[in-house]
């Protein structure tokens, strides 16, 4: 079981996620600052991201631009994107 730590987005001391989720120097931070429910949330969010901004992620500026996303996400460093969610729910086809 991973450990338990105080995580860096939701602040209370919960199990670390526990391994780096990403091949790059946050990965490491991730999975010894963030738990596994901030995890889950984050791809829900990244889902989102993916979705209304039409990201490929196999370009990598699409790559860069969720990293940024993520660092904006779990530890506040730079501005997150808006989604707007105003019109959810009422696009007829």
């Amino acid at each position: 079981m991973a450990e338990e730590i105080k995580c860096a987005r939701c602040g209370q001391k919960r199990p670390s996620l526990g391994y780096a989720p990403v091949p790059v120097e946050i990965g490491q931070r991730l999975a010894q600052e963030v738990c596994q429910s901030c995890w889950s949330q984050w791809l829900q969010q990244q889902t989102m991201l993916i979705n209304h901004f039409g990201l490929n992620v196999a370009d990598p500026e699409a790559q860069q631009f969720l990293l940024d996303q993520m660092r904006a996400f779990f530890f506040g460093q730079g501005a997150q994107a808006d989604i707007d969610t105003s019109k959810q729910g009422t696009i007829e086809w």
